[in-house]
């Protein structure tokens, strides 16, 4: 089990975090605001769309398809979005796998959809910009008449190719991390399978959402991003590495999660975005593995885990079992995430659905709200099920829930602070 107090020690927490990836979380608001300047310099602010994409294609990888997915969630069923993953890996020469980040990406390759062509636009996304792929990607839904947005760090061969392609060309901000700008590698850090920057998501999602809702493809807020940022840097303040586990959230529930293996649960497009990212946080950031699933079909996924040997299966009496160095057994952790918009902005934290409500003076509060385990609130068939499930199989089950009006507000909460989360429960576990 996970000692609480490495996480109440500030210094070990920034000796054991080799990539900086805190400063970097800390950072994320600011990175938000830099890239909606320099997009709107880029061009977006100044396109006249003569209407709405038929489908709009993101691809990349890692934080890349996360955009796309969270653009898909705010999108709704208004426009057609769909991400573009890696579809195969070309074989490398073994002497040219020695660059780092360019040793990971260099077999990856894209293919457009068969049914692409000049109603669609494609986005493609990267932190690196050297991808060859991605390039031929560029080259391809050029030659389909597909139209074409790259966001790339400026100078890169990725942008240079968006050019080419007559493309409109968006910058990617980089972390401002002390020296070099480039977070050190960690002990036993592989050449080839290169750590993701923490916040690598806005930086991505920015630009996408301005040019998307430029587009029409979203309706946001005329002010949203500049919001987000706002609360990236709440968030960043309540969840600072010397405030007490008991103030901060994203200690809290580091702790909670240690020893367990998770299973998050979401309501909603926009919790659903946030679980998915918090699984893949949790497997790059602290080594766990965790299952996301939408309600209610996650409670049809994800039964046999509560009858199998983490759930009510398990006998910790059961007498023939070895005890000798026996470590602390595993055991589910239920978290569920929820997008409740209290009505007309009333109600608290908690009560009416759980959700996180308004302060007095009218603001709202500073992020999601952890219900109470007793709380009697109206749920929705899906929420309510789960609930029951968990305390037949006394499964433990953690309750998250975001009343901000703005979906993107919603999960900007949702994601700062299970992002913060997965870094501290990696950290705690990298000390411990």
């Amino acid at each position: 089990m996970l000692d609480d107090t490495l996480l109440d020690d500030p210094a070990a927490l920034q000796r054991a975090d080799h990539d900086r990836a805190l400063l970097a979380l800390a950072g994320a608001g600011a990175r938000v605001r830099t890239s909606l300047r320099l997009a709107g310099a880029a061009g977006v602010d100044e396109l006249r769309p003569d209407g709405r994409p038929r489908a709009v294609l993101v691809a990349g990888h890692g934080s890349a398809l996360t955009a796309g997915e969270v653009l898909a969630a705010l999108a709704g069923t208004a426009s057609l979005v769909a991400t573009l993953p890696p579809g195969d890996a070309e074989p490398v020469p073994r002497g040219d796998r020695s660059a780092a980040p360019a040793a990971f990406t260099a077999g990856l390759a894209w293919q457009l959809p068969g049914w692409a062509g000049p109603l669609d636009l494609l986005v493609i996304s990267s932190a690196d910009g050297g991808e060859r792929g991605l390039i031929a990607l560029a080259e391809q839904a050029y030659a389909r008449g597909c139209a074409i947005v790259v966001t790339a760090p400026a100078g890169s061969p990725l942008a240079a190719a968006a050019l080419q392609v007559r493309g409109l060309p968006l910058p990617y901000v980089p972390a401002h991390l002390p020296e070099d700008g480039r977070p050190p590698a960690g002990p036993g850090t592989e050449p080839d399978l290169p750590a993701e920057d923490p916040a690598a998501l806005w930086a991505h999602l920015t630009p996408l959402l301005a040019l998307a809702q430029k587009l029409g493809v979203t309706q946001l807020r005329y002010d949203a991003l500049d919001a987000a940022a706002d609360l990236l840097d709440a968030t960043a303040v309540r969840c600072r590495p010397d405030a007490a586990a008991y103030t901060n959230p994203a200690k809290g529930l580091a702790a909670r999660l240690a020893g367990t293996v998770p299973l998050l649960w979401a309501e909603g497009p926009v919790a659903g975005a946030a679980a998915v990212r918090f699984a893949a946080q949790l497997a790059d950031r602290a080594g766990r593995p965790a299952l996301s699933g939408l309600l209610p079909q996650a409670l049809v996924a994800h039964r046999g885990m509560f009858t199998g040997q983490l759930g009510a299966g398990a006998d910790p009496d059961d007498f023939f079992r070895d005890r000798v160095e026996e470590p602390d057994p595993l055991h589910l952790q239920v978290l569920l995430l929820r997008h409740v918009p209290a009505a007309n902005g009333a109600g608290g934290a908690g009560g009416s659905g759980g959700a996180a409500g308004r302060n007095d003076d009218g603001g709202e509060d500073a992020g999601p709200a952890e219900v109470p385990a007793d709380d009697e609130g109206p749920r929705s068939f899906g929420a309510s099920r789960a609930h029951r499930l968990a305390a037949a199989h006394d499964v433990r089950l953690t309750e998250y829930a975001s009343a901000r009006s703005e979906p993107l507000h919603a999960l900007t909460d949702l994601v700062a602070l299970t992002d913060f989360a997965a870094v501290y429960l990696g950290l705690a576990a990298a000390q411990s």
